[in-house]
Parts: C-alpha cells; structure tokens; sequence
C-alpha cells in the first residue's frame, strides 16, 4: 500500500470515480489516499496526476482502519 494525493478536488473526484469498484483504499480527512501499487499504473494509464507519499506506514494505515469505526 502506498499514499498518494492529488493536487485538486477536481483530480481527487475524478480519481477517486475511477478507481472505486477496482481497488480496494482508504480515504483519510488529510486528503492522502491509501491505495495499492497497481492503482498507480492505473492512474497514470488514465493521466490523472498525482503525487506518491511512499510506503504506507504501519502506524497510518492501522490509524486509518479504526478511524473507519463507528463511536458510541
């Protein structure tokens, strides 16, 4: 998994409508994006722009999963 963001709302919209249904990824409220490494050639296939953050680490994609959690 990697994280990636996207210079514009407009970009992330149209991104983000194309990947879903093909990878699975997590939207953070910072604005990253945790996606697989194959989303990349995807995107890049389809010259939507985007910025590589590197490797997800351990601690952001586990902060990522139990923020998907509902609270009581």
């Amino acid at each position: 998994m990697v994280t990636i963001t996207f210079p514009d709302r407009e970009t992330e919209k149209r991104a983000v409508a194309y990947l879903v249904g093909r990878f699975s990824g997590r939207i953070l409220r910072t604005g990253e994006h945790i996606v697989p490494e194959a989303a990349l050639e995807v995107l890049a296939a389809q010259n939507i722009p985007f910025t590589n953050e590197g490797k997800t680490t351990y601690e952001l994609h586990v902060a990522a999963l139990r923020g998907a959690a509902s609270s009581t």
